[in-house]
């Protein structure tokens, strides 16, 4: 009876039938496809592949998901440069602190085919990975361990909050090239303020034809180099040079040995001896160099299959106490500014811009390279504060006006200003600088003609960044390269 009555009903109301039957077909249809979303979403959080955990997750730009998901060819390779650089300081670090509560860096688990024996290979499939124990606890993507102990190693907590000590050997450890070329080189630079008028520029240099396992008679050794800026104008040059069995150099380490002039970094503090001839006689120097707190630029490197250019800034600002010596006539320093930076890699027909200063708020750092084929590399403009980089920015070019005499070569005119705008997303960023001095020295070889110009200036800093204005001054010394 009662289906004869459906049966009728939906005979005679043929549209309002049809409307109820499509309405329960929708719900039906939406119950169906919401538990198949739900069953896939539970097969894969029981994924082993599947980087979980946490509330935001962070990928290599430009990676296939699906394929960092399995693993696939097209993700093996992938990394985040400066990954631990983002751990510490950018999303980890005290600026982010009101928003991000737990950084858990992870190496995705990858097919790797081990041989198990060399002379008889037999590939063996495994997984392989890494995480920190106590940062994948925090975020909810901890390993069930059945049997034994899975907690942070040493090295974990070197890589998420190391010591003084870690930090600035890691920055600032040395590098050996890939194969011997006598155009490579590595050097620390300094530089100090000891009154408005007085500066040094202090670099311990290791170059030459330097192999991976160096021996005596490779072809290389080290240079000691201080070029003082009197408060007469003049400037001096003392330079020292050791020969290889005099050099001691740490790839693990900043400590560095040129014969009797040393480096020496200890909980974050670097204590510098230096002994050099010039014109004036004798110079040594005894030096305590302080970095500020996260005033600290991470590693880079540019390469190609001939060329290699890496640069790191362990103190971009610093504080120098200690003695400086010459003829016998010593001065001292008390807190003076200070900075300190890293280059390594083939220099053959190589040029840079390089600029960095400190103003009331702000610590300010460009620079760019031109490879030997005049090829440049991005130009950047980063912004340090008291809690790190505040952000990196983007500039294609500088533009120099004016011209005034150099010191150290006769004829050559360096700037007398220049200015630089630096753009990321919607931030910008108006550099000024007026050059108040500048030291020309001739850097021609062969068929590489270029005049090496180094000078100290005032700048202004204009512009806004994430939606707040920017305003700033200070002074800082800046490079560039004149072609002749």
């Amino acid at each position: 009876m009662i289906a004869t009555l459906a049966f009728r009903h939906l005979w005679v109301r043929k549209v309002r039938s049809g409307f109820l039957l499509l309405g329960f077909a929708l719900g039906v249809g939406v119950m169906v496809v919401l538990l198949s979303v739900g069953e896939a979403m539970l097969d894969q959080s029981r994924d082993v592949s599947l980087v979980g955990g946490g509330e935001v997750t962070v990928l290599p730009q430009g990676i296939d998901v699906e394929a960092m998901r399995t693993g696939g060819l097209s993700g093996m390779f992938f990394t985040i440069d400066r990954a631990r650089f983002l751990t510490r300081q950018i999303l980890g670090g005290q600026r982010a602190a009101a928003t991000v509560r737990t950084v858990a860096p992870a190496l995705e688990g990858k097919l790797v085919y081990l041989c198990a024996v060399r002379s008889r290979c037999e590939p063996v499939a495994v997984r392989a990975g890494g995480e920190i124990p106590s940062r994948a606890n925090a975020v909810g993507a901890g390993l069930r361990v059945v049997a034994g102990r899975w907690a942070d190693s040493p090295r974990d907590q070197a890589y998420v909050a190391p010591t003084a000590q870690q930090l600035y050997d890691e920055l600032d450890a040395f590098h050996l090239p890939t194969r011997p070329d006598s155009t490579w080189g590595e050097w620390q630079y300094y530089n100090l303020v000891t009154a408005p008028d007085e500066w040094w520029y202090i670099t311990y240099l290791v170059g030459g034809a330097l192999s991976r396992t160096p021996k005596p008679e490779d072809r290389w050794g080290g240079r000691l180099l201080i070029t003082h800026r009197r408060p007469d104008g003049l400037h001096e040059r003392f330079t020292a040079d050791y020969p290889a069995t005099r050099v001691r150099l740490d790839t693990t380490r900043a400590d560095l040995t040129l014969g009797e002039s040393t480096v020496h970094q200890r909980d974050g503090i670097y204590h510098l001896l230096a002994s050099a001839s010039g014109p004036g006689g004798r110079l040594s120097l005894d030096l305590t160099l302080r970095p500020r707190a996260n005033r600290y630029f991470p590693p880079v490197e540019l390469r190609d299959d001939a060329f290699l250019s890496g640069y790191v800034v362990p103190a971009l600002a610093a504080s120098a106490t200690g003695r400086i010596c010459i003829a016998r006539r010593c001065s001292e320093v008390r807190d003076a500014p200070a900075y300190h930076d890293h280059n390594w890699g083939v220099w053959r027909a190589v040029t840079w811009e390089w600029g960095a200063g400190a103003g009331r708020d702000l610590s300010l750092l460009y620079g760019g390279v031109y490879a030997p084929d005049r090829s440049t590399s991005p130009f950047f403009l980063t912004l340090v504060d008291s809690l790190g980089v505040r952000r990196v920015l983007r500039f294609r070019r500088i533009d120099y006006a004016g011209a005034q005499p150099a010191d150290g070569a006769p004829g050559v005119r360096a700037p007398e200003r220049f200015t630089l705008v630096a753009t990321w997303e919607r931030d910008t960023v108006m550099l000024g600088v007026r050059v108040a001095h500048a030291l020309a020295t001739d850097m021609s070889a062969g068929t590489f003609r270029r005049t090496f110009l180094q000078m100290r200036g005032d700048y202004t800093l204009r512009g806004r960044v994430a939606g707040t204005p920017v305003q700033d001054e200070g002074k800082g010394f800046f490079e560039t390269y004149l072609t002749r």
